[in-house]
């Protein structure tokens, strides 16, 4: 059976719109209206969620203590999370998916474009499911969030754990820049694409010997890709003898 939804938000009329929409969609849904309550169903070891959709603006503890509190918890540091805020500068959107967030999506919404970002986010959590990457030098525990380089263990932020998980799911394959913020810092994240350079920076410099297998060039773009130029940089992940199980 697939896993609930837990929305955590506070209005009512909210609330029971997203229930409504998610059942209709053929997914479970549990409603929690306070942080609290949130915190202690998503931490059921019961029934606990598959996604998480998140209010910020919560009574008692507010979505971004509960956000933190989530991403420290083992059994929730890997549960989706969908953002909704009334908040709407990119300071903000970029705080929100700093925390752990996986997408981040503005009040007032649209309903369609919300359960459009529900099958997304859920479709990248079922793509994540293989447990393990290794080639000839490196070793990737997607469920323990581990990496380990000649036989060294490294030592990763969220972010950048996230963006080598989708490189080594990518293995031969050039990935490309909107590809890549949208996997990592989601669809609504509109800052500085330099960020994407100096995570990708940060990364190879921590893999040491492993970082070459991350390999940096232009790619021309098909007609079906029209968010970016014509040509526009993409980074390919280079492995040896990858294999993922």
């Amino acid at each position: 059976m697939a896993k609930p939804v837990l929305v955590i938000e506070d209005d009512p009329d909210i609330a029971e719109s997203l229930r409504y929409n998610l059942e209709r969609d053929g997914l479970t849904a549990i409603i929690a209206n306070t942080g609290e309550k949130g915190l202690s169903l998503a931490l059921s070891g019961k029934n606990p969620p598959g996604l998480i959709i998140l209010d910020l603006m919560l009574p008692g503890m507010n979505g971004t203590e509960l956000c933190r509190r989530l991403r420290r918890e083992p059994l929730t540091r890997r549960t989706p999370i969908i953002m909704l805020t009334a908040k709407t500068s990119e300071a903000d959107r970029v705080a929100g998916l700093d925390l752990g967030a996986d997408d981040y999506i503005t009040k007032p919404f649209s309903v369609r474009e919300l359960m459009a970002r529900v099958r997304a986010v859920l479709r990248r959590a079922d793509e994540s499911a293989s447990a393990r990457y290794e080639d000839a030098r490196m070793s990737i525990d997607f469920e323990d969030m581990r990496v380990v380089c000649a036989g060294e263990s490294v030592k990763l932020t969220r972010k950048e754990f996230a963006l080598l998980a989708i490189l080594a799911k990518s293995a031969g394959r050039v990935a490309t820049r909107q590809y890549l913020l949208d996997g990592v810092w989601g669809h609504q994240y509109y800052g500085d694409l330099r960020t994407l350079d100096v995570h990708i920076r940060r990364l190879r410099q921590k893999l040491g010997s492993c970082g070459d297998s991350i390999e940096k060039r232009a790619r021309r773009l098909r007609g079906s890709e029209r968010r970016r130029p014509r040509d526009c940089p993409g980074i390919r992940a280079v492995p040896l003898r990858a294999k993922a199980r």
